[in-house]
């Protein structure tokens, strides 16, 4: 997926701006989850949401779509760990040669939340590691500690960082 944002893109991103006073770096639209996803610069998350969540709400109402917002970070680890919040993740592994990443959450509860009903966040998280980190999301695991060394159960691949 390469990052060129198109027509109705900059419209999104022009219409949260003007509504939020806030920056958003990229816009996908979603069109399998009806959904419109926002990487916003970092720092704006706040501004973005507002009050009580009063700004994505308006959002919603104007575009007619749920909404979803990413903050962006430098650091791929921090990037990745924004994209599934409020799931905590603990470690991400890199395979270079399959050019993939696994991601490790802590607690069997986060992995679900990482997941989401009918994927709709691991979804979301293979857009934008393909956008933005050209890495292609592999499995969500359990780390480690929370399934002891029974490693086959969990389906765990790629060496712990």
């Amino acid at each position: 997926m390469e990052r060129t944002i198109g027509f109705k893109e900059r419209r999104y991103i022009e219409e949260l701006r003007i509504l939020t006073k806030s920056t958003a770096l990229d816009c996908i639209i979603d069109e399998r989850f009806d959904r419109v996803i926002y990487v916003m610069k970092p720092g704006d998350m706040g501004l973005a949401i507002g009050r009580k969540g009063e700004n994505i709400k308006k959002m919603q109402r104007v575009l007619g779509r749920k909404i979803e917002m990413v903050e962006y970070a430098e650091d791929r680890d921090r990037f990745i760990a924004n994209i599934f919040k409020p799931a905590e993740v603990v470690a991400v592994e890199v395979d270079p040669e399959k050019n993939s990443i696994n991601v490790r959450v802590r607690k069997k509860s986060d992995l679900g939340i990482a997941i989401g009903k009918g994927g709709i966040n691991v979804e979301k998280a293979r857009m934008l590691c393909r956008r933005f980190l050209q890495l292609n999301l592999n499995e969500v695991l359990l780390a480690e500690e929370e399934y002891g060394k029974d490693r086959d159960t969990v389906g765990a691949v790629g060496s712990h960082r």
